[in-house]
């Protein structure tokens, strides 16, 4: 996001933030639903996004657009972000969508936050992202853009019922949708990021050939968390391919120090000569 868009949206998660604080974990979940409708609309309508975000028309204008669009569908506090939103300065009329699809994801994980649920989530996203992985049609069928959201989540639905809280599972269709611009697995790794983020935790993503014993992957996130100054939390990928060793990608520092990655140096070296 540009500088003035960056100022708003700061704006409106910031109330976001004050109202979550207060709410129960229902409502928080509805104001992220309307929250999600609009950009859904928004996504749909490029001449709304433009005329929501034109800075020609005054702030006061927007939002009453905005709520006769909304009428008495949307009410309290979720009425009050949105047009909130829709009043506020944006860059362009992308960043108007991205800023209101981010926020309906915030409060999404602020109510699974209220609820103790958060870290759970968190986890959940990352295994079925390695699912995915795990498997090419599965994963092609996910991130068909062609065929329609609905048609895939219907997919996923029936994948995660019983094995994955509502809250997961939503927030998988947003990511079906392309959160933020992303691919299907470009966004389900943002989430997870997202989720470690409310916690005030740092995502590293550990490859290795065979799985970490408990008490190695306590060791690891401890040091981590001291290197980086901020509790560590380790999601391990198991890819016997690498042979041993392991790779570690925490933000974009990545620490190759696999058997594969030494093969393949050697292998670079003698090429050369």
């Amino acid at each position: 996001m540009q500088a003035a868009s960056r100022e708003s949206y700061a704006a409106a998660a910031e109330r976001l933030e004050a109202y979550v604080g207060g709410a129960q974990p229902s409502a928080i979940t509805d104001t992220a639903e309307a929250l999600l409708a609009v950009a859904d609309l928004l996504r749909r309508e490029p001449r709304l996004r433009r005329a929501l975000s034109d800075p020609a028309r005054s702030g006061e204008d927007r939002a009453g657009l905005l709520r006769g669009l909304l009428g008495d569908r949307v009410g309290g506090e979720s009425a009050d972000l949105l047009t909130g939103l829709a009043a506020a300065r944006w860059s362009s009329p992308a960043e108007l969508l991205e800023a209101t699809e981010r926020l309906g994801v915030e409060a999404l994980l602020a109510g699974a936050d209220r609820a103790g649920e958060l870290g759970e989530v968190e986890d959940e996203l990352f295994r079925f992202g390695q699912v995915v992985a795990g498997d090419p049609e599965l994963a092609s069928v996910l991130a068909d853009v062609i065929a329609p959201v609905a048609q895939r989540a219907g997919l996923v639905g029936s994948l995660l019922a019983g094995k994955a809280r509502p809250v997961t599972i939503r927030l998988v269709e947003v990511a079906l949708a392309g959160f933020g611009g992303r691919s299907f697995s470009g966004a389900l790794t943002r989430l997870v990021e997202l989720a470690a983020d409310r916690r005030d935790r740092q995502v590293a993503y550990v490859t290795v050939a065979a799985p970490l014993a408990e008490a190695e992957e306590q060791r690891l996130g401890a040091k981590l968390s001291e290197l980086y100054g901020r509790d560590v939390t380790v999601k391990q990928t198991v890819v016997p391919e690498v042979l041993g060793g392991m790779s570690v990608l925490v933000g974009s520092d990545l620490y190759d120090g696999t058997i594969l990655r030494r093969l393949t140096d050697t292998r670079n070296a003698l090429s050369k000569r």
